[in-house]
């Protein structure tokens, strides 16, 4: 069972969207690589792929969620990889970038629609992902969401 956190998670991961959507955040004006890590990311959350999910996210890695607990890169990718998931619209407006030579922030508001265990659901949130460029390579350090109105 997806815990609250877990589906909290899926509308930050569902950034990719579906053919009614953004498929990715607008990182135009990020550096190449930064951008390059933040698409794949967001691929990588949409199609629930359990191995780019392991390489972008850093072992490191807390999701402070809606449940106002931790959830660390296993239980993240766990939630984000359990069957019966499906996303069928994401958009991300009012995002934000901070970026520095060995981190960044990405953030922003987010609207998502899909089905959570069967479960109808429509989310608006703000999130925010810290990014770390470790050993030349840009990772996902923490990620906080809440829902808004």
């Amino acid at each position: 069972m997806r815990s609250s956190l877990g589906f909290a998670a899926i509308c930050v991961a569902l950034i990719a969207g579906s053919a009614q959507a953004k498929e990715v955040g607008d990182y135009s004006k990020l550096p190449k690589d930064l951008a390059a890590a933040a698409t794949a990311y967001d691929i990588a959350q949409f199609k629930a792929d359990k191995a780019e999910l392991e390489r972008v996210l850093a072992d490191d890695y807390t999701l402070a969620g809606t449940s106002g607990k931790n959830q660390t890169k296993a239980q993240f990718i766990a939630d984000q990889t359990a069957p019966g998931n499906k996303t069928i619209s994401v958009d991300l407006y009012d995002q934000v970038s901070k970026v520095w030579a060995d981190g960044a922030v990405l953030a922003g508001m987010v609207d998502a629609k899909g089905s959570n265990q069967g479960k109808e659901f429509t989310f608006r949130g703000r999130f925010v992902d810290v990014w770390a460029k470790r050993n030349g390579r840009w990772q996902v350090i923490y990620t906080q969401i809440h829902p808004v109105q």
